[in-house]
C-alpha cells in the first residue's frame, strides 16, 4: 500500500497540489519541509503565500505553547478578548498608524474568500449600487462574489451558477506596454451609451498572484484612484496574497502612494499558517449593521496571538523591509541571467518584493515541466497564469540567502534537465 493510498481512495477528486507534489509531509521548520520518510524540500511556494515568516517560526509557536498552557480563549466568535485587543492595539500602533490610514478593521470568515465577499457586499451596501468592475486574469476567490471578480475559465466554468454584477477590464499592460487600458475604463464611465452603470467598486490587485505575476505600475494605479475617486466608485485592493511584505513593503500598494477605501488581507496576516482574514475600510464605508456579516470562525484567537507577535518582531523598524529588498534584488538578477541565458525561449519576469515570474512566451508548457523536473531534485515550487505557463517563484520572506541561491541553482539544473529531453 502506497503513502498516498488513502488520499486516492478517499479524499475528494478536487485535490490538486497534492498531484504536483505527491509525497506525506510530516513536519517543516523555515524553508524547509520533511516527508514522513526523511526527505528534504527546499520551500519556494510558502503554502501560497500563507507562510510569509516561514514554517514553524519559533517566536511564534512559543507564544502559541504559552498561550495554551495558560487556558487563553481559542474561539470566541466575535467577542471582545484579551488577543484580539492585543492584536488590534499593535495592528494599529505597528502597521496603520505609521502609514497615516485610519481604518476600522473587520475580522471575516477564516479565508481570503469570506474577506472579498464581505468587501463586495459592504461596498454595495454604502454606494447602494450593484456592479463592480475587476480585472483580465485577476484572481479574488472561489465562492460566488469572489468568483465573479475572477477571471480564470478553469474557476468560472466550476460555479454551476451564474455569476453576475460584475464588468472585466484589462489590467495593466494587457494590450501591451504601450497601451493605457484606462482608457478604455475612463471613457466607458463617461459614455452614457457604453453599457458600464456605474459600479459601486473597483477591485484589483496591485500584483496579480494567481494571473500570472503581472504588475500593476504605480502610475496606472495612481490613475485608477483619481478615476475611481472622482466619481465615488470605492476602491478595493485585494491584498490577500501581495500583502504582508511579500513585495516588499507591508501592503503592496504603498509603493504607488495610493490609499485604498477598502483592503482584504489574509494569508500571512496570521504569520504562523493559522487562519485569518481581515478588510480594512474608512469609516464613512463601515456602514454594516451588527451580525450583518457573521462567521462562527471570525475570531480565531490563536491567529491574534501569533499575528501580533509577527508584528512586534518584523514590523517595528525597517530592517525586515531592507532584509527583503536584498533578497528580491537577488532574486531578480539571477531570473534575467536565466532569462539572457536562454533567448530563445523568449523569457519574461515579472514581479516584485519576493513574488516573481518568468514565463517562457513561445513555450508555456516549459513551466510546469521544470516545477516538476524542480520537485524530483529536492525543491517545492508552483506556477501561476492562466495556462500556468509562469514559474512562480514564492519563497519565504525569512529565507536564507543561501537556500535562496541554493532553490535557484536547482531551477537552473531543472531547466537544463527539460531543455536536453
Amino acid at each position: 500500500m502506497s503513502d498516498l493510498e488513502i488520499f486516492d481512495r478517499i479524499e475528494s477528486e478536487v485535490r490538486g497540489y497534492i498531484r504536483s507534489f505527491p509525497v506525506v509531509f510530516d513536519s517543516a521548520s523555515g524553508s524547509t519541509l520533511v516527508t514522513n520518510d526523511g526527505r528534504e524540500y527546499l520551500d519556494f511556494f510558502a503554502g501560497a503565500g500563507v507562510l510569509n515568516y516561514g514554517h514553524n517560526n519559533p517566536l511564534f509557536t512559543q507564544a502559541l505553547i504559552e498561550y495554551l498552557q495558560r487556558d487563553g480563549i481559542i474561539h470566541g466568535l466575535d467577542m471582545a478578548t484579551s488577543a484580539k485587543r492585543a492584536f488590534l492595539e499593535t495592528f494599529e500602533a505597528r502597521i496603520l498608524a505609521p502609514r497615516g490610514l485610519d481604518y476600522k478593521v473587520q475580522f471575516t470568515g477564516p479565508t481570503g474568500a469570506n474577506a472579498v465577499e464581505a468587501a463586495l457586499k459592504v461596498a454595495r451596501q454604502a454606494t447602494g449600487r450593484s456592479n463592480v468592475v475587476a480585472f483580465t486574469n485577476g484572481f479574488h476567490g472561489l465562492s460566488l462574489g469572489a468568483l465573479a471578480a475572477t477571471g480564470n475559465k478553469k474557476y468560472r466554468e466550476a460555479a454551476g451558477a451564474p455569476l453576475d454584477n460584475v464588468t472585466r477590464l484589462p489590467y495593466d499592460g494587457y494590450l501591451g506596454a504601450d497601451v493605457d487600458t484606462l482608457d478604455l475604463f475612463e471613457k466607458m464611465l463617461d459614455d452614457s451609451g457604453s453599457g458600464l452603470d456605474l459600479p459601486a467598486a473597483v477591485i484589483v490587485e496591485a500584483v496579480q498572484g494567481e494571473g500570472g505575476i503581472n504588475v500593476a505600475s504605480s502610475a496606472w494605479l495612481q490613475r485608477l484612484r483619481a478615476i475611481t475617486s472622482a466619481r465615488g466608485i470605492l476602491l478595493i485592493i485585494d491584498d490577500i496574497q501581495a500583502g504582508v511584505g511579500r513585495t516588499g513593503a507591508f501592503f503592496s500598494f504603498e509603493e504607488s502612494g495610493i490609499v485604498p477605501d477598502i483592503v482584504t488581507v489574509s494569508k500571512s496576516i496570521s504569520a504562523s499558517g493559522l487562519p485569518m482574514s481581515l478588510v480594512l475600510m474608512r469609516r464613512e464605508v463601515d456602514v454594516w449593521k451588527p451580525g450583518a456579516h457573521t462567521g462562527t470562525f471570525r475570531g480565531n484567537n490563536l491567529a491574534f496571538v501569533t499575528a501580533r507577535v509577527a508584528l512586534d518582531a518584523y514590523w517595528a523598524d525597517t530592517l525586515f523591509v531592507d532584509e527583503i529588498a536584498e533578497k528580491s534584488e537577488l532574486l531578480r538578477v539571477a531570473l534575467f541571467e536565466i532569462a539572457a541565458a536562454n533567448p530563445t525561449f523568449g523569457f519574461d519576469v515579472r514581479g516584485r518584493g519576493l513574488i516573481y515570474g518568468i514565463a517562457s512566451t513561445s513555450h508555456p508548457d516549459l513551466a510546469g515541466q521544470v516545477a516538476a523536473e524542480a520537485f524530483t531534485r529536492g525543491l517545492v515550487i508552483e506556477t501561476s497564469g492562466a495556462r500556468d505557463e509562469v514559474l512562480k517563484f514564492l519563497p519565504a520572506l525569512t529565507i536564507t540567502e543561501a537556500e535562496l541561491q541554493r532553490g535557484l541553482t536547482i531551477v537552473r539544473e531543472s531547466l537544463a534537465a527539460v531543455l536536453a529531453a
